[in-house]
């Protein structure tokens, strides 16, 4: 019987060859013809400038800066994420559809009105702003708040579904063996959400490096202080300098597909521990 079945399978994609040629296709025109067309752009410049923009000053600090941001936006909304996704999931209460839709405006709001809006809100003079004595806007910390609006969705919306399948009988029998509150996160929960959480905590980090419509405004562009890798390219092609920007963003591609790199490859490493485990 089952035989049978496999044989008169009726598949809905085209084929193989159909839908990996197209898929070759698409991302060749979309992804790496662009790609390739930049990193032939930046060969314009020389050896030797090539060393001399990428051991500047102006650029370690750039990195440095668009990398530890990233990075904390990335740590926090990590935990936020979850805290999110769980509550949204787990609990029924007033207003809860409201926070779900909430959660999606950094996907539908133009990165720069967020920018805007931070700018004016977190400025010294602004309402929140001024309730504080260190400065926000104009320094990494604004920069932070910036990357922590913009990257909020991508932890939660990875997160909820898998919550969503977790079942309640594994978290009720862990509790009627005896277990913790804390051994049933650590030793149940954990495992089942830890590569989506992973994934959340990648997509977060890899948009914080790259975002620059939300960063612009509150970061205030001061060169060696709230220059990050992004502003520095724009400051490059307001100066004509094409190469060099091109330059830049061949090394924030570089640095990006090593960073997801790495995590894909963890992630596949948990995965199949999983698969193991059960």
């Amino acid at each position: 019987m089952q035989r049978t079945l496999s044989k008169t399978t009726v598949r809905i994609i085209p084929g193989f060859s159909i839908t990996l040629g197209f898929t070759l296709t698409y991302i060749s025109i979309i992804v790496l013809i662009p790609l390739f067309c930049l990193f032939i752009y930046s060969t314009e410049l020389s050896l030797a400038n090539w060393i001399k923009l990428v051991t500047g000053k102006q650029f370690l600090i750039a990195l440095s800066l668009s990398l530890t941001t990233a990075l904390t936006s990335a740590l926090l909304n990590a935990f936020i994420g979850l805290l999110f996704a769980w509550v949204i999931v787990r609990y029924r209460f007033l207003g809860r559809k409201i926070i779900d839709t909430c959660i999606d405006m950094p996907f539908a709001l133009p990165t720069a009105v967020a920018g805007i809006a931070l700018t004016a809100i977190y400025a010294k003079n602004g309402p929140i702003g001024q309730l504080f004595s260190i400065k926000i806007a104009y320094t990494p910390i604004g920069i932070t708040l910036a990357l922590l609006f913009v990257t909020l969705p991508f932890v939660v919306r990875t997160l909820q579904p898998v919550i969503e399948d977790l079942p309640h009988e594994l978290e009720e029998a862990a509790k009627i063996l005896g277990a913790t509150p804390r051994q049933t996160f650590i030793y149940i929960i954990l495992p089942a959400i830890l590569p989506a959480w992973l994934t959340g905590f990648t997509l977060a980090f890899a948009r914080g490096i790259g975002e620059y419509g939300s960063v612009v405004f509150i970061a205030g562009n001061i060169p060696f202080k709230t220059e990050i890798l992004p502003l520095l390219i724009v400051s490059k092609l307001d100066q004509y300098a094409y190469e060099a920007a091109s330059a830049i963003g061949i090394c924030m591609l570089v640095i990006a597909f090593i960073l997801l790199f790495i995590m894909n490859l963890i992630q596949r490493r948990l995965n199949r521990a999983i698969v193991k485990v059960r």
